[in-house]
């Protein structure tokens, strides 16, 4: 099987989420996760004052694209390039180029792999985020995504809950 990089996705501005959106629908129902690992729309934290108080949002790094890890190859480049609010790839002509990992870098995105000593069913512990000191059973591991499903006691209800493979330890 082919390596998995990232890609930069061109779309109409404005529409980033609503393409991630329609991206992971089509993933799911083309059952596509293990050639399309992980769709993100960058973001980061700016301090705004408005009415003369600091206020914290969150603000698109890059408005008007969308970062895809992704196998590439024809089927995979006309799925994604047929997403509605897609204009196309970044890159020359119709070739898309992926990132380098030196590009990767000021984005956050960590590219190295979380090897793990747990398996569906183990009892784990949030140790981040969030959920922090919430235990769970692991329902699901995805290691293209570095992340675990667990569910969780919410309002009574059993909830499934993504947790980062670094945020878990297991009981």
């Amino acid at each position: 099987m082919a390596e998995a990089n990232w890609y930069v996705v061109h779309t109409y501005s404005g529409y980033e989420n609503k393409v991630k959106e329609n991206i992971e629908k089509t993933i799911e129902n083309r059952h596509l996760e293990d050639q399309i690992l992980e769709v993100r729309v960058p973001m980061q934290s700016v301090v705004e004052m408005k009415n003369g108080m600091k206020k914290t949002v969150e603000k698109k790094m890059f408005p008007g694209y969308v970062l895809i890890n992704m196998v590439m190859n024809d089927d995979i480049w006309y799925v994604v390039r047929n997403t509605r609010g897609v204009t196309g790839f970044v890159g020359p002509g119709s070739k898309p180029v992926p990132l380098t990992e030196a590009e990767m870098r000021p984005l956050g995105i960590q590219v190295d792999n979380v090897v793990v000593d747990f398996e569906e069913g183990d009892s784990v512990r949030v140790t981040g985020g969030v959920w922090k000191d919430t235990v769970g059973l692991i329902q699901s591991i995805n290691h293209g995504k570095q992340m675990v499903t667990i569910n969780v006691d919410l309002f009574g209800r059993e909830t499934p809950v993504e947790i980062s493979f670094t945020d878990i330890r297991k009981l």
